[in-house]
């Protein structure tokens, strides 16, 4: 099954919107947006969207250094697809689809196994919608039981601390709209944004040093510290300091704005 949300995400012109904010306007809009800016403003979710991100950072940089100590060719954006859709899935669902520990055979077998036919396709999203409405089922479930400790953070808690405000619009179906649209919105723009960035860095190795100079020095690592320590090292205050990655940052977006380039 998680080779198909992977899969399905990755082909997101299959994915249907329903009445996620991409889709919808008016009433509707304005209702999503202003749940959205309110909830991605609390310090709550950005705390737990922060760990995550770290997290899988480390994950990803583990992946392309053993990769590399193997001298093994590697599809960068593939993996930054995979990494950023474990992120903002995990940010919007509270469940780990881990699809960066390696789905490439299970990902070959899918793209056999459903063809090009249309009601393969259709078959496969509706599994898709079946897993989602089942991580909603598990979530609510979960958060109406006194005796779980339930983290209430990510998308999803929220909107269905919402839902019990307003159960009749508020349903599993408009939840799956919402929460899929988020997810989508931030794997796609992430990982392009970020493959434009090593693509750039390749380009120009010196400013790939400056980087790597800055970085070291604001996280005081050296040669010798091993990814989960670069990870503890990487603190919301040693990314303040980062001021040269900003604005190459900055500059790639500037060149490869990526909400206009990317492809639906």
């Amino acid at each position: 099954m998680i080779e198909l949300v992977y899969f399905l995400f990755v082909y997101v012109d299959l994915v249907d919107f329903g009445d996620g904010i991409f889709t919808v306007d008016g009433d509707k809009w304005r209702h999503q947006r202003k749940l959205a800016s309110f909830e991605f403003s609390t310090r709550n979710l950005h705390d737990f969207s922060y760990v995550i991100f770290r997290s899988n950072g480390v994950k990803h940089a583990k992946k392309i250094s053993l990769l590399a100590a193997a001298d093994e060719t590697m599809n960068l954006q593939d993996l930054l697809l995979k990494s950023t859709l474990d992120s903002i899935f995990k940010v919007g669902f509270g469940f780990d689809l881990d699809t960066l520990s390696g789905l490439d055979e299970a990902s070959n077998q899918f793209m056999k196994a459903i063809g090009p036919e249309e009601a393969e396709l259709k078959k496969t999203i509706r599994m898709v919608d079946e897993f989602v409405y089942e991580l909603i089922r598990n979530k609510r479930e979960q958060m109406k039981d006194i005796n779980l400790h339930v983290d209430k953070q990510g998308i999803l808690s929220r909107f269905l601390i919402e839902n019990e405000n307003d159960p009749e619009n508020m349903t599993d179906k408009y939840l799956r709209d919402i929460t899929l649209s988020f997810v989508i919105a931030g794997k796609d723009t992430s990982a392009n944004t970020l493959t434009w960035f090593f693509y750039m860095l390749c380009k120009h190795p010196l400013i790939q040093q400056k980087i790597a100079d800055e970085v070291k020095t604001a996280t005081e690592a050296d040669d010798d510290t091993s990814m989960d320590e670069f990870g503890v090292k990487l603190t919301e205050a040693a990314l303040e300091k980062m001021h040269y990655l900003h604005a190459v940052l900055s500059e790639t977006l500037r060149l490869y704005p990526v909400v206009p380039l990317v492809i639906f």
